[in-house]
């Protein structure tokens, strides 16, 4: 009798240890901040599994409510409601984002600007426009940019924007912003692995359920529906920016939908720039600046970061890899 409660017992320790370390995928696609997330969460059972999707939802929604410049209610709406009248008091989360944007700004030289939100949007790319915007035209879009006309007091925790009409938003970094967040919440509940991808804004931490790196596919510009490449993930974030999907050509000149804040020109030369690092936020502003700047002194700026690497694409399909990019199999031409 002793000997098969022995046995018993045993068989309990082995299945406690084998259902205790299994681990499974629970997927979910939702619309949050105007774009589309999927989330992927590794556990131990079902239930925890969706349990922590809900808790991913709830707090992507919540920065919405806080940061979307179209939600009236926001604070950073708030913010623009009150440009050139008066600062406005912000949560120390608001503040810190909008501080960690501005020094994106400064480090770019403009080419990321926090208050690219009051462009004038007069380049179309619905396939309605057949003739260039006038220079004129061009040069009064951006007058109400400018980051250095924003003013941030730390001990009042205000934001000020200077100009009537200036606004400020996060639409380039906000989904990176929370992409992150979730990452670290599902951490310290003991979440040790999953996927939040806010529409190419990508933060991963640890591993697939059998143990291997993710796997993370790069798309072909010219061949939208194909990738030219995978790239292991073992914990991190990766964002891509890219002209395929929405550009105008005039002159067989391809001009891409991400516009330069201090010119209000498109970026040209640059069809994808796909970074790789330890945050989404800030990969996510480092792309988008990488388009703007263009290939020299974008691959210049970004070999500045070690923790963070990039693939660009030219319009003619040259691909060019930063110094710090470990993948070495991967071509050299698309086209």
């Amino acid at each position: 009798m002793k000997l098969s409660h022995f046995k018993i017992l045993f068989l309990f320790v082995i299945f406690w240890s084998i259902s205790g370390h299994s681990q499974l995928l629970r997927k979910r696609t939702t619309l949050l901040m105007g774009g589309r997330f999927d989330i992927s969460i590794v556990a131990s059972d079902s239930l925890t599994a969706e349990q922590s999707i809900d808790e991913v939802i709830a707090e992507i929604t919540r920065i919405e409510n806080l940061i979307s410049d179209w939600k009236p209610t926001s604070q950073v709406s708030e913010v623009n409601q009150n440009a050139g009248i008066k600062p406005v008091k912000v949560d120390p989360e608001v503040f810190k984002l909008t501080q960690r944007a501005l020094k994106l700004s400064q480090l770019t030289n403009g080419a990321f600007d926090i208050s690219f939100a009051a462009m004038d949007r007069i380049w179309k790319f619905d396939g309605s426009m057949n003739q260039m915007p006038s220079a004129e035209a061009i040069k009064k879009s951006v007058e109400k940019v400018g980051y250095k006309n924003i003013l941030l007091d730390s001990i009042e925790s205000t934001v000020f924007l200077k100009l009537k009409g200036m606004k400020i938003g996060f639409g380039a970094l906000g989904e990176g912003y929370a992409t992150d967040r979730c990452r670290d919440l599902m951490l310290a509940k003991g979440i040790k692995s999953g996927i939040v991808n806010a529409s190419g804004d990508m933060t991963t931490w640890g591993r697939q359920p059998n143990g291997k790196d993710w796997n993370i596919g790069i798309t072909n510009p010219f061949e939208p529906e194909k990738i030219f490449a995978k790239v292991p993930l073992k914990g991190g974030a990766v964002t891509t920016s890219g002209s395929y999907e929405k550009f105008v050509e005039f002159n067989g000149k391809r001009y891409s939908h991400i516009i330069n804040p201090a010119t209000g020109y498109p970026a040209t030369g640059l069809c994808s720039v796909t970074v790789f690092g330890p945050k989404a936020e800030i990969a996510n502003g480092f792309s988008t600046s990488l388009m703007v700047m263009g290939r020299k002194l974008g691959m210049d700026y970004i070999n500045k970061y070690p923790d963070y690497s990039c693939i660009m694409i030219t319009d003619d399909g040259k691909i060019i890899k930063s110094k710090n990019f470990k993948i070495s199999k991967i071509d050299s031409k698309l086209k």
